[in-house]
């Protein structure tokens, strides 16, 4: 299998591991950090995944698929979380629910597809 037919889904996951570490940064600068735990931990997971998941796509392995779901069940808990802080105006956990949003939907297609 070659790696060429996983090019968007890869893209989309190197995207949202760089859009996540940048949001778990940002997190971390903020005033009340304790509140936002819960999201620096599921950033730096979507992130590991989301790096794991091009790597593996990469290789044209055929695992890819299996790895993709769970690459889309981590983004989707991600942007969940990310998405209650959004409403209170931090922009980055905007950005980052909408990169994870993005590769979970990328992740499914390719899961399915493969």
């Amino acid at each position: 299998m070659s790696h060429q037919q996983f090019k968007d889904c890869i893209d989309a996951c190197v995207a949202c591991a760089v859009t996540c570490s940048h949001c778990a940064t940002e997190c971390l600068k903020e005033e009340d950090v304790k509140m936002l735990s819960k999201c620096i931990q599921l950033d730096l997971e979507c992130a590991a995944i989301c790096r794991s998941a091009a790597e593996v796509m990469s290789l044209g392995s055929e695992y890819s698929n299996h790895l993709c779901r769970v690459c889309a069940d981590v983004c989707n808990a991600c942007a969940e979380e990310c998405e209650k802080h959004a409403q209170m105006g931090m922009e980055h956990c905007k950005e980052c629910a909408e990169a994870c949003r993005k590769c979970a939907a990328a992740c499914e297609e390719m899961a399915t597809a493969a």
